[in-house]
């Protein structure tokens, strides 16, 4: 059995807010799809909700509206969702230090996997802007799990295709319902601001440190577990 000492802390990656700048696209994309059923919200109020699955979030947003959450209207939400997101996926960039910081991990041997709530429909191109191989790098997207966040399927699926103990494990995502999925997964939690939540907001979900965005937690790995002479 392998000691506290040879395992190295693996890093499970929200993508939208976390390593791609795309929370913004998804909330104009979510208010195009409602707007498209006749479903009027205030787009502060959908973003508040990105980080859920697809489904998960309609439903919400349907609850919020007074409406009857049906199969068909929900589906249809999140095919309408896709469709205009697509739309503005080129608009789409790495967040800053993201590709810097996936390379870092690999250098130094640390297990990195990436674990989004979006499918793989929409995640895929954000994936490939980031230089990252799903056949080479651990992807785990919505179309793989039963649930998605805030249920901790997502991180746990990720742990598990790394051969690593959840318990090791740092989940660092944007939004509250990223953390939330971590405490249940009883991973530890990091938060970036990048997504457009608050420091106070992810630290109440459970956010161990909060940083900027993927540069800023580059140049702190230190604080995280990662020190490049014990890995290197």
């Amino acid at each position: 059995m392998s000691t506290l000492r040879d395992r190295p802390t693996a890093f499970l990656f929200d993508l939208d807010g976390t390593l791609v700048d795309s929370v913004y696209q998804h909330v104009l994309a979510w208010h195009e799809a409602l707007d498209q059923e006749q479903l009027p919200l205030s787009v502060w109020k959908i973003h508040r909700r990105i980080g859920m699955s697809g489904g998960l979030f309609a439903n919400a947003l349907l609850r919020e509206l007074g409406r009857e959450i049906t199969p068909e209207l929900t589906d249809r939400l999140r095919r309408r969702h896709a469709e205009a997101f697509l739309r503005r996926v080129g608009e789409v960039r790495p967040l800053p230090g993201a590709p810097a910081l996936l390379k870092a991990l690999t250098d130094l041997g640390a297990p990195w996997a990436i674990a989004t709530s979006g499918r793989f429909e929409t995640a895929a191109p954000l994936i490939a802007s980031l230089g990252v191989d799903p056949e080479r790098s651990t992807v785990i997207t919505r179309d793989q799990v039963r649930h998605a966040k805030p249920d901790p399927d997502l991180f746990i699926t990720a742990a598990e295709r790394l051969g690593v103990d959840i318990l090791d494990s740092v989940v660092v995502g944007d939004s509250v319902w990223d953390l939330l999925a971590a405490r249940r997964a009883r991973a530890l939690g990091v938060g970036l601001l990048s997504g457009g939540y608050g420091q106070d907001e992810l630290e109440r979900a459970g956010a161990y440190r909060v940083y900027e965005d993927p540069a800023h937690l580059l140049r702190h790995l230190d604080e995280v577990g990662v020190r490049q002479a014990e890995l290197a």
